[in-house]
């Protein structure tokens, strides 16, 4: 029995792993779909209720949800992203927009002790530096180019993976009570410690989806708006950055808007760049204290050093699905952790009241 016990554990395990690298080409389809199900699943529930019980029409207009207010409105920034990206580059690469002046204006407004200070450095001085500058410019818009050229190939898979994703995402919302049954059945874990970790894999995934992406585009929307109404070149493009930007605490948004407005400052436009200090501060700084607490919640929140190394760190493993993996990684590290540490502690309170019960019911000498 031994042996075909471990055996069919063997073919367990060696099923399991060929199964998870046999979808792996397809894991950001498939860890959407889970989440936006997690997200929009209450929505679902309402409407199956008005539904009187029909499943497949409540998922189908659960998922019909979701496509007019996520996976429509992302197509369309994503595109008019790339449309901008790739106008912006070729008006650079065709000198409509001159850099090289832009950066003589800046060095021209430059106080002559940092302008000493930069000649120290040893990059070339400061007459060199605005064409280094440039330069940089314009390796980095060749690389956008040519992320932009990738993506544009990759249309079709693309393509693929959303339809798997809302396919999914149907027999999710319509099997999903089920389908969390039966996972609490099969693992190997307790059924309370098996509850805890999903819902806790739930809580996190509704925070830093329903609360940080929601915060980040709001923040984004603001600043864009702003930048297009001061009229900076490229201002969705400013606005895509700033909202990812906004994702990763102590970083934020100010790492746009900040330059942006000494940019003005130093080339003169005093106005906009007070525009953009204030819309900075007030706004923008505003919003994540103001809409945070209601949106995310004290319980699910990770302290802010472990959701900036765990996004980081998710980005750069994952891409751009990583500032979702990283902090749910991160969140199931500490819940685990949490859970064993609460176990220690019972099994050793345990052993203490089995001792002091054994001594009330000693006799006395």
């Amino acid at each position: 029995m031994s042996i075909q016990r471990t055996s069919f554990y063997v073919l367990l395990t060696l099923v399991t792993i060929s199964f998870v690298w046999l979808i792996l080409p397809y894991y950001t389809a498939i860890l959407w779909a889970v989440i936006l199900a997690i997200i929009f699943f209450p929505i679902h529930v309402r409407l199956e209720r008005r539904m009187k019980g029909r499943k497949n029409i409540a998922a189908f207009l659960t998922v019909l949800l979701c496509v007019l207010l996520v996976i429509l409105p992302a197509m369309i920034v994503l595109a008019s992203l790339i449309q901008e990206g790739t106008n912006l580059y070729q008006r650079m690469s065709n000198n409509e927009i001159d850099l090289n002046s832009y950066l003589n204006q800046i060095e021209q407004a430059l106080p002559p002790s940092l302008e000493d200070w930069l000649a120290s450095l040893k990059l070339g001085g400061a007459a060199q530096m605005p064409e280094k500058i440039s330069s940089g410019i314009m390796q980095a818009g060749q690389s956008i180019a040519g992320s932009v050229l990738s993506f544009s190939q990759n249309t079709a898979h693309v393509f693929v993976s959303i339809g798997l994703m809302l396919y999914l995402l149907f027999f999710l919302f319509r099997d999903g009570a089920s389908l969390a049954g039966t996972l609490r059945q099969t693992t190997p874990l307790s059924d309370t410690y098996t509850r805890k970790f999903l819902d806790k894999f739930a809580e996190v995934a509704r925070a830093t989806v329903k609360g940080n992406v929601i915060i980040a585009i709001i923040q984004g929307t603001i600043g864009g708006l702003t930048f297009w109404i001061i009229g900076m070149e490229a201002a969705l493009l400013w606005a895509v950055i700033m909202t990812l930007l906004s994702m990763l605490p102590a970083i934020g948004a100010a790492l746009v808007w900040g330059p942006a407005a000494i940019w003005m400052f130093l080339i003169g436009a005093w106005m906009k760049g007070g525009v953009l200090v204030f819309v900075g501060v007030v706004f923008i700084g505003l919003v994540d204290n103001l809409l945070r607490p209601p949106l995310v919640g004290k319980g699910t929140r990770l302290p802010d050093y472990i959701i900036l190394i765990s996004t980081l760190g998710g980005i750069s493993l994952f891409g751009l699905s990583g500032f979702v993996i990283g902090p749910l990684i991160a969140a199931l590290f500490v819940s685990a952790w949490s859970l064993f540490t609460q176990q220690q502690q019972d099994e050793g309170v345990k052993p203490q009241h089995a001792a002091y019960a054994q001594e009330k019911a000693a006799p006395f000498h």
